[in-house]
């Protein structure tokens, strides 16, 4: 695991301090976007006739897991929304993966986490006002009954912070752990050899199926709420 937290840039008094994570996450945004320029190009070039292959393979399963994900919730919108949803998990995905390297995950940065939570909050509000109107959203706040408003209120606003603190608590407290272990082995050598018998299962857990799993459930609950919201609109 790296020790480097964060960057520090100095600009004459000024300190500029970045985080790994958020270093991280711009380093799988670069990779991502010539990752899928050159899928484009691939899959143009394609012929249908044949078997997919290489790139053009690892994007159609891409694309399967993207509409496991989200097809139930979307439904007939699902088409509209899969290059959103398509890129987020996968770079989430790596995100939550990427601990397996020594790099600090950014879902473990809780700005990071909200950023996503709020974009996916606005998403889902954006397309209830735009059913009916400011006031027929506002409306449906008051349902069943005036006196509720306030508990729908609430419920409105605990989605984006469930999202944020579920993910962010989930892949810090995996981080943490494997960052404990790898010191307690450093320090107990050469006992601590003994400690790489269990840190292959701490990363299989914290890093692969707990990093999947939150993925899949941070967009799932995403999905739904806008899904209900889109549904709506197209009745």
């Amino acid at each position: 695991m790296s020790d480097v937290s964060a960057i520090i840039i100095h600009i004459g008094k000024f300190s500029l301090q970045i985080q790994q994570s958020i270093l991280v996450w711009l380093g799988i945004c670069v990779f991502f976007a010539f990752f899928f320029y050159f899928a484009g190009k691939k899959i143009e070039a394609q012929d249908p006739s044949k078997s997919s292959k290489g790139i053009v393979y690892i994007c159609e399963e891409m694309y399967n897991l993207v509409l496991y994900v989200i097809k139930d919730n979307l439904r007939e919108t699902t088409k509209k929304y899969i290059p959103l949803f398509g890129t987020l998990i996968v770079m989430m995905i790596v995100s939550n993966l990427i601990g397996l390297i020594g790099l600090q995950n950014p879902t473990s940065n809780v700005s990071f986490n909200a950023t996503l939570a709020v974009t996916m909050w606005l998403m889902i509000q954006g397309n209830g006002i735009k059913k009916g109107g400011l006031l027929a959203r506002m409306k449906e706040l008051t349902e069943p009954m005036f006196l509720l408003t306030p508990l729908n209120v609430i419920g409105e606003l605990a989605l984006p912070i469930s999202l944020t603190m579920r993910l962010f608590g989930n892949i810090l407290a995996g981080y943490i752990i494997s960052m404990l272990v790898y010191t307690l082995i450093k320090m107990l050598m050469p006992v601590g050899l003994l400690g790489l018998l269990v840190t292959p299962f701490l990363h299989m857990y914290f890093d692969i199926f707990s990093g999947v799993i939150q993925t899949y459930i941070f967009f799932t609950l995403s999905s739904f709420f806008l899904g209900q919201q889109v549904a709506i609109q197209e009745d």
